[in-house]
């Protein structure tokens, strides 16, 4: 079995704005290694539609972008993506997937199949997937500013505090701490 991991961008405030945050070559590698770690991506409809958006056309070489960007387009591209959605059921980019059914046994069975585990990048979804006591590990990327505004993280709350262990903390050239961690047994 493997394991869902939630990464995501946020800042010291909580924020988890996609539009915020340092999205240099140098971050753009560390979720292209992450990725490469992992065996597939787990979105929310609204996440999927923004990367479905962008994405495909960098991947194809549509779109200008950096080598570290392309990158990730390609490996990004490349990788199972599997979309929760009760209004969407058309999915037509590469490797794309609607997980259908009830979200625990759901998401239960694609770990289950995902030896090289899971990266979830919604926070709406993570929020409902840490309340059935799925996720197994989070990855932030801590981004050095404050914005005071949201969306924030788990702003719609949780059933209780989650104690973690931390696996590692790199901090990166741009200011940028990658945290890494697990829950706690």
């Amino acid at each position: 079995m493997g394991l869902l991991t939630f990464s995501m961008n946020v800042t010291l405030d909580g924020c988890i704005d996609h539009r915020e945050g340092i999205a240099d070559d140098e971050t753009h590698a560390y979720f292209t290694r992450l990725l490469d770690e992992n065996g597939a991506m787990l979105w929310g409809r609204t996440t999927y539609e923004l990367m479905e958006a962008y994405w495909p056309a960098v991947a194809r070489g549509e779109v200008e972008a950096p080598p570290a960007i392309r990158d990730w387009a390609v490996t990004l591209e490349g990788k199972p993506k599997y979309v929760v959605s009760a209004t969407r059921t058309d999915f037509p980019w590469t490797n794309s997937h609607q997980l259908t059914g009830e979200l625990q046994g759901a998401v239960q069975e694609l770990k289950d199949r995902t030896p090289d585990g899971v990266l979830v990048g919604s926070c709406k979804l993570a929020t409902e997937l840490d309340r059935l006591d799925l996720i197994d590990e989070y990855r932030f990327l801590l981004q050095p500013m404050i914005t005071g505004h949201g969306p924030t993280l788990f702003q719609d709350g949780l059933p209780g505090t989650r104690r973690l262990e931390l696996v590692s903390a790199e901090p990166l050239s741009n200011g940028v701490v990658a945290l890494h961690y697990r829950r706690a047994a």
